[in-house]
């Protein structure tokens, strides 16, 4: 490792002692060693996926005022992809309002400045001579109504028709505990039938986007994945999709992309990975639009093969799966004269080709390593020769086993210990340079406890991320950073976690029905994302186990910054000697601090935040890292 350390030129280490006081000493090279690679509100909305006449398939509804609901097995569904219809059965003796309510995602935010869009397919079993409106109301779990609407409808209504209407709330109440309700006048429904299907309701949404994301959620995510410093002018970096472990846990639930896109009524869901139904009404064309919206780099994954039951396909049954993400890919970039998906892209409104340059062939393949040697084969000798183009990337170890055609990008995962992290911050500094290039996919502190690392919070793991493990993450970002010639891009994971249902933990952002809570890794991801530069200049290495650095320079304004993570339980003295001329006396100092256990937990949402003061600076300035810290130092030469 020293030897291919030195021979980057990065410079030894020095650490002295000043007055009793260990001080590391870090001197920086002035010459670049390389260029720094630049919602839904309704739950069980349609019924997917579930079992009739039960009542677990009622999930998230309940009936009002004594009327009875079930969801059956519609005999004239509303589409093939959606076989099932809430059946609301209005009983005799009816003298007020009836029907059902939908008590969201554990709540329901209303917000009296946005105007909510509601939707729903309903139809008459058989003709009724009934005349009357249905009801639309946002209200409390205790009847105060926020919004209603109402619209007509007849019992001659025998097919599938939408109902669409706008609520536009009169006040914004504090609490969430609130429910979207649709009703009817039990007088004049007397013993009758309605069916209802595919309900949906839509606050405002990022980038005005149908099926878009919560815009509080999406802008902390802008927020996170971003260049420049005001909101507008900030550029995203990448959005990995549709997700790793989400491709898949058998063969027959795997993500499909053919079955996300088009109307939602043709949307079958599909049982998730984490023990829930996914609607799909995210699917691979609202990925692209998002990453569209946000200037971010897709990395696009395809199914390869293998499921995280353990099954993997035999070689021999590879062929239509290979022809699957063919098609996938090529409705991201196809062309759509010569490609049906493509052509399907354009019908959906985007007839020129999506920005794609890399694809992940599979998700954490090391699990079926054997397997990948084949799968990979195939699927990357297939997928390389239909789109020469495209950026390939593999999801074993790094060369083990050896794979054929060669990889010239890995993914690496890892979930570890804020001790760990730390101890490996130098983890690529000795990897080869051999044209070979990383997507750190996934990373993140989990656990203090090495012996279980996915254990329960009362055996070390953590529900939120906190300073220790923070500054671990950053201690091993400086050594990312350090060797961005071969680390092409780095995420955290997993990135959202409801704090009222979760299978996961720690998440980078917590949220629940009307809050979202950036947790200190969040805020670490942001200092690093923020604070990139342009140019990495190689320093003295640190030596201090508990100590790291990074040093960039941003060639254009000509700032140097300096990104440190203490992980220890002591402040530490630094002292920086810098060799330009024309240093400012001043700079700024962004930090985020606080004790090992600090975390962002909603109980304390803003525990731990970053703070930024002026500092003394020069050609050599004395600097101070607090103990569980993440700082970044800015400063301008001339």
């Amino acid at each position: 490792m020293l030897s291919s350390l030195l021979s980057r030129g990065i410079l030894a280490s020095a650490i002295f002692a000043s007055c009793g006081v260990a001080v590391t000493t870090v001197s920086v090279n002035g010459t670049a060693a390389h260029s720094i690679p630049p919602l839904l509100l309704l739950q069980n909305r349609a019924f997917q996926q579930v079992t009739p006449n039960t009542i677990d398939a009622l999930f998230g509804w309940a009936p009002i005022n004594g009327t009875s609901i079930n969801v059956i097995a519609d005999p004239i569904p509303l589409s093939d992809a959606l076989p099932n219809s809430l059946e609301l059965t209005i009983p005799s003796g009816s003298s007020v309002q009836v029907g059902f309510g939908n008590e969201g995602y554990w709540g329901i935010n209303i917000n009296a400045s946005w105007t909510y869009n509601a939707s729903f397919y309903y139809k008459f079993p058989s003709a009724s001579d009934f005349s009357g409106k249905v009801t639309v109301m946002l209200q409390s779990s205790i009847g105060a109504v926020y919004a209603s609407a109402s619209v007509p409808v007849s019992g001659s209504t025998t097919t599938w028709t939408q109902v669409v209407v706008h609520l536009t709330p009169s006040s914004s109440p504090v609490s969430t505990t609130n429910i979207f309700t649709v009703t009817v006048d039990g007088v004049s429904a007397i013993g009758g039938k309605i069916n209802f299907a595919m309900f949906s309701l839509f606050p405002p949404t990022f980038g005005g986007r149908a099926n878009g994301l919560r815009m509080d959620i999406a802008q902390a995510c802008f927020h996170l994945w971003l260049k420049q410093h005001t909101l507008y002018d900030m550029k995203p970096s990448f959005f990995r999709l549709p997700g790793g472990n989400n491709l898949g846990q058998s063969f027959s639930t795997r993500w499909q992309w053919n079955a996300t896109v088009g109307n939602l009524i043709d949307r079958p869901g599909r049982m998730g990975d984490w023990g829930y139904v996914n609607t799909d009404g995210l699917g691979l064309l609202e990925y692209m639009y998002l990453c569209e919206d946000m200037e971010m780099e897709p990395i696009m994954a395809v199914w390869a093969g293998y499921s995280l039951d353990g099954a993997s396909l035999p070689e021999n049954d590879l062929a239509p799966y290979i022809q699957q993400a063919i098609d996938q890919i090529n409705f991201v970039v196809g062309d759509s004269a010569t490609s049906k998906p493509a052509a399907l892209r354009a019908s959906l409104g985007h007839p020129e080709p999506f920005n794609l340059q890399y694809v992940e062939i599979g998700n954490e393949d090391f699990f079926a390593s054997e397997s990948y040697i084949y799968r990979w084969r195939d699927f990357a000798g297939n997928l390389t020769a239909t789109f020469p183009q495209l950026k390939f990337i593999a999801t074993s170890y790094p060369f083990n086993p050896i794979l054929d055609p060669i990889p010239k990008q890995y993914d690496n995962h890892v979930y570890q210990t804020p001790g760990w992290f730390a101890e490996n911050a130098f983890y690529y500094d000795s990897v080869e340079r051999n044209g070979t290039y990383y997507f750190e996919g996934e990373y993140a502190v989990v656990s203090t406890n090495a012996s279980d690392i996915f254990g329960t919070p009362a055996n070390g793991r953590l529900v939120y991320p906190n300073m220790q493990g923070s500054s671990g993450e950053a201690a091993f970002m400086t050594g990312l950073e350090r060797n961005s010639d071969i680390v092409f891009a780095a995420s955290y994971a997993p990135l959202l976690m409801n704090i009222a249902n979760y299978q996961w933990s720690p998440n980078l952002i917590a949220f629940d029905a009307s809050n979202v809570y950036p947790s200190t890794s969040f805020y670490t991801q942001q200092l690093f994302s923020l604070n990139r530069g342009t140019e990495y200049l190689p320093s003295t290495l640190p030596q201090n186990a508990t100590l790291h650095w990074s040093v960039t320079r941003d060639a254009p304004t000509n700032t140097i910054i300096i990104k440190i993570a203490n992980t220890g339980m002591t402040a530490e003295e630094m002292t920086f000697e810098l060799p330009f001329n024309g240093v400012h006396g001043t700079g700024t100092a962004t930090v985020l601090s606080g004790s090992a256990t600090a975390s962002n937990a909603p109980e304390a949402p803003n525990a731990v935040k970053p703070i930024t003061s002026q500092i003394k600076t020069g050609k050599s300035f004395s600097y101070t890292a607090p103990a569980y810290s993440v700082n970044v130092l800015r400063v301008e030469a001339d």
